[in-house]
C-alpha cells in the first residue's frame, strides 16, 4: 500500500489529535457538565495538534535535529524578519477591524439590532456581578475592548499555538509537498554538477486550494467533540458541527497565508488568539430582546464569511505564497 506508506505520517498526525480531543472531551460526553468545565475542556483540547506534530517528529522522523524540525514546522520568525514582523501586526490589529467590520456589516444588512447606547446585551450576561462592579457597563466594555486587542492575542497565543504549530505549523505545508516535511520514498537524485540550487518557487493556485480546503476542513472536523454540543452556535444543537466546518475553511485559509507567507507559525498564532478574543465580545453589543443569531451574524456567520472569502481571494491573488524546493 505505498499510498498509505507516503502519507503515514498525515495518519499518525491526525490519530493522536483526533484521538486525544476525543479522550479529553470524553467527560462532556458521559454526564453533566458546567459551562466552566466546557471551557476548560476546549482549552485543553487545542494542545492536542501540537501532540500530533511532535508525535510525527518521534515516531517518523526521529533523524531530523529538533532545531531542523522546528525551523520546518515554523516556529522561527521565518526567513525574512521584515515579512514576518508587519504580518504579526497585521494579525494583531487586523482581526479586530475584521471583526467590527462585520458586526457593523451585519447590522446594515438587518441581521443583527445593535444596542450601543444600552448594551442590554451585555448587562444581560453580566447579570448579578453587574451590581458587584463600581464602573459604568460602558467603561467596563470599552476597558475589555482594548484589554481584548491588545493584550488578550498574548495570552490566548499560548493555547492558540497548540492548535496552530499543528494545522498550520505542520499539516498545510505537508499536504503541500513541503520537501522539508514529506517523507522521500526514494533519494532524490543530485543536481549535476555546475547546476543552481533551485530557490523559492511559487506553488500554483491547483495546487494550494485543494490543500487549504482540506487543511480547514480537518480542522473544523477536530472541533466536532464541542461543535456537536452547539459550541459557538449554541441555537443550531449538533448542526453546529457542520456551520463551524465552513468558517473553519475560509478563516483558516487567511491564518495558512499567514503561514505560508511568513514562513513562520507566528502570525497565524497571534490571528488565532485575537479572533478567539474579541469575536464573542463584539456581539455583545446586540440587543437583548433580539440576540443576534451567531449563524447569521458577526465574524463567524455568513456575513463574516463573505468579507473573509473576499479578503482570502484579495491576498492570495496579490501576495502569493512561496515554499523552497
Amino acid at each position: 500500500m505505498p499510498v498509505i506508506r507516503r502519507h503515514s505520517d498525515v495518519w499518525l498526525f491526525l490519530l493522536v489529535a483526533f484521538g486525544a480531543s476525543w479522550l479529553i472531551a470524553s467527560p462532556l460526553w458521559t454526564g453533566p457538565f458546567s459551562p466552566v468545565a466546557f471551557q476548560l475542556t476546549a482549552l485543553v483540547m487545542m494542545f492536542t495538534p501540537s501532540l500530533g506534530v511532535l508525535a510525527v517528529w518521534l515516531v517518523r522522523r526521529r533523524g531530523t535535529p529538533f532545531k531542523e524540525w522546528a525551523r520546518a514546522t515554523g516556529l522561527t520568525l521565518g526567513p525574512d524578519r521584515s515579512t514576518t514582523a508587519p504580518l504579526l501586526v497585521a494579525a494583531l490589529l487586523g482581526v479586530p477591524v475584521l471583526v467590527a467590520l462585520a458586526l457593523l456589516v451585519s447590522a446594515a444588512v438587518g441581521v443583527v439590532r445593535l444596542d450601543v447606547a444600552g448594551l442590554s446585551l451585555y448587562r444581560e450576561q453580566l447579570g448579578a456581578a453587574l451590581d458587584k462592579v463600581p464602573l459604568d457597563p460602558r467603561v467596563m466594555y470599552a476597558l475589555q475592548v482594548v484589554q481584548g486587542v491588545l493584550i488578550a492575542p498574548f495570552v490566548n497565543a499560548i493555547p492558540a499555538f497548540g492548535e496552530e504549530w499543528g494545522w498550520r505549523g505542520w499539516l498545510l505545508p505537508r499536504l503541500l509537498g513541503d520537501p522539508a516535511l514529506t517523507p522521500a520514498l526514494t533519494p532524490a537524485p543530485a543536481l549535476a554538477s555546475g547546476s543552481p540550487a533551485q530557490g523559492p518557487a511559487k506553488w500554483r493556485p491547483a495546487r494550494v486550494w485543494p490543500a487549504v480546503v482540506l487543511s480547514g476542513v480537518i480542522w473544523g472536523l477536530w472541533h466536532a467533540p464541542l461543535t456537536l454540543k452547539g459550541y459557538n452556535y449554541p441555537a443550531l444543537g449538533a448542526w453546529a458541527a457542520v456551520v463551524f466546518i465552513g468558517f473553519c475553511v475560509i478563516f483558516g485559509a487567511l491564518l495558512g497565508w499567514l503561514r505560508l507567507r511568513s514562513r513562520s507559525v507566528w502570525p497565524a498564532v497571534i490571528a488565532h488568539g485575537s479572533i478567539n478574543a474579541v469575536a464573542g465580545q463584539a456581539l455583545l453589543l446586540g440587543d437583548a430582546d433580539a440576540p443576534p443569531n451567531a449563524a447569521l451574524a458577526g465574524i463567524t456567520g455568513i456575513v463574516g464569511w463573505v468579507l473573509l472569502a473576499a479578503l482570502v481571494l484579495a491576498v492570495y491573488r496579490l501576495r502569493p505564497v512561496a515554499v523552497p524546493r
